[in-house]
């Protein structure tokens, strides 16, 4: 359905690549004008690899490459400022704002008991503190514009459940869910509508991981993918390991579509029945 988002701007955080990379180019094929955003810079309490400037530039080639015009900037969603110049940079450039999609974050792992703090503060820092900043920067400009939106946050099913050696990642989801439906609240006045995403396993670097892969064998002293993966699938309704970004961003293009006008307040799973389990 070419064209969905003719005119239309969205600000995507965590853009360099996984979720974010996809969200932006599936919403530029359709029309839509880019502000993306990513730290492209390594944390220090992340056990795989982060984003890198060249991943950004990958991500800002791929919009150019299917039509779409983008300003892309490094950076990290705990800095209000950054984020808010960029968003003003963004408005100045394509006019508008019509669509903020919430999507950076990070995972690592432990005990709730035995974290030290700094991952604690971190995975709060990012996971739940940047999605406000997110939020916190971009929708004045959006109320300003006048012409509604859609606001669409990602948490997980981790956001609707507990997860093994996940609990300070569990405290972050279980937030934004909060977060969006108060957000659905506030903003309903002004024609803003506010929606969470709860995505199972999706095949990016924060699934395939060392870590990721000891979370679900833990009865495996070094386990790899295909040890996983055989975890991965016992936890789903449908036999598969996980879902694609693909996946991820058609849920995000229905949510921020006309289609959903009348949609607000409400968590999407995409958990090939995870849930429902």
């Amino acid at each position: 359905m070419a064209g969905r988002f003719e005119g239309k701007v969205a600000f995507i955080t965590g853009a360099a690549r996984g979720q974010g990379r996809s969200h932006a180019v599936g919403l530029a094929s359709e029309g839509a004008n880019i502000i993306a955003v990513d730290a492209c810079a390594p944390i220090n309490t992340i056990p795989y690899e982060g984003p890198s400037a060249a991943d950004l530039e990958e991500t800002v080639r791929q919009v150019e490459a299917v039509g779409g015009r983008i300003i892309a900037r490094q950076v990290d969603v705990r800095d209000l400022d950054g984020l808010t110049a960029t968003v003003k940079d963004g408005v100045s450039e394509f006019g508008r704002l019509d669509i903020i999609l919430a999507n950076a974050g990070v995972v690592s792992y432990g005990q709730l008991a035995e974290l030290d703090e700094e991952t604690w503060q971190t995975m709060i820092d990012i996971n739940l503190t940047g999605v406000w900043k997110t939020v916190r920067a971009a929708v004045p400009a959006m109320i300003e514009a006048g012409n509604g939106g859609s606001i669409i946050l990602t948490s997980s099913t981790a956001g609707l459940k507990a997860l093994h050696t996940l609990g300070h990642y569990v405290a972050a989801k279980h937030g934004v869910i909060g977060l969006m439906r108060n957000l659905a609240n506030e903003l309903a006045p002004h024609n803003i509508r506010a929606n969470a995403l709860a995505p199972t396993n999706v095949d990016t670097i924060m699934l395939n991981n060392p870590g990721v892969f000891k979370m679900f064998r833990p009865d495996l002293e070094n386990p790899n993918a295909e040890d996983a993966h055989s975890g991965f699938v016992q936890h789903h309704l449908m036999k598969v390991p996980m879902i694609a970004t693909d996946d991820v961003t058609n849920a995000v293009k229905w949510l921020a579509s006309d289609e959903a006008r009348y949609i607000t307040g409400i968590t999407l799973p995409i958990d090939l029945g995870l849930l429902a389990k």
